[in-house]
């Protein structure tokens, strides 16, 4: 019988699936249902509604990406870091475009807070951008260019948004060039970061979760982003030495 066996983690894997085939915008709990071969009833035991469907797809996206980046760039630092980081972002947001859809959606602070994914995607990218000697502020303002160019190159992409016959690996490549050379030539700053940014437990930093539009500790990711993000991260007591 279908509906044997049938749990959560079933019901987002399928809707993760069916994310990537026909769009997030067209995943609907009739749609699974019907994949499962239920009433939309059956559905409504283990996800409350469509919202709670589509944060547990978030989540799961965040979970995904920052373990396909962490694979990526374990034991790099610098430049191929760097690489690393971003090839696995287009990767995943090109072989899997309606779940990266899912986790550029925005969730309730304390869900992100409790997701792996979300935390990770802070430490990761934190972890490649130390490297260039930043601090903050600089380091978050590293952090919101690198991710608004990821994300924008990589949501161009899987709308088909480049016309010109160049090859898109090929700017892909030079995008990423022109980025190690800004990181390695930074304009530092010496202007103290705003208050409220730091989060109060020892040895974390703020905001544990960037993706998805959370926020704590008094700052906000901006726009939501699952994964690396969700590229925002927030300041590190080691490199500020307090």
């Amino acid at each position: 019988m279908a509906r044997a066996g049938l749990t959560v983690d079933r019901i987002v894997q399928a809707a993760a699936e069916l994310a990537d085939e026909v769009g997030l915008d067209n995943v609907t709990l009739s749609a699974l249902a019907r994949g499962f071969g239920v009433k939309d009833a059956s559905l409504y035991s283990h996800v409350r509604n469509l919202a709670d469907l589509r944060t547990r797809l978030c989540v799961q996206a965040a979970r995904e990406m920052t373990d396909r980046i962490g694979a990526a760039v374990a034991g790099r630092a610098g430049k191929d870091a760097l690489l690393a980081f971003a090839d696995a972002f287009r990767g995943y947001a090109l072989e899997h475009p309606g779940r990266y859809a899912a986790g550029q959606l925005q969730v309730d602070p304390a869900v992100a807070a409790e997701s792996v994914g979300h935390r990770r995607s802070i430490e990761l990218t934190y972890g490649m951008l130390r490297a260039y000697g930043l601090r903050e502020p600089d380091l978050t303002d590293a952090g919101r260019l690198l991710r608004s160019t990821f994300h924008g190159y990589a949501d161009l992409e899987t709308r088909t948004g480049f016309s010109h016959p160049r090859r898109l690996d090929d700017s892909w490549r030079r995008s990423l060039e022109a980025l190690h050379f800004l990181l390695e030539n930074w304009p530092r700053t010496t202007q103290p970061e705003p208050r409220g940014t730091r989060d109060p437990r020892p040895g974390r930093a703020a905001a544990p979760a960037v993706g998805c539009g959370a926020a704590d500790g008094g700052h906000r990711a901006e726009g939501g982003g699952c994964g690396a993000e969700h590229i925002e991260h927030i300041r590190d007591e080691e490199q500020t030495g307090e």
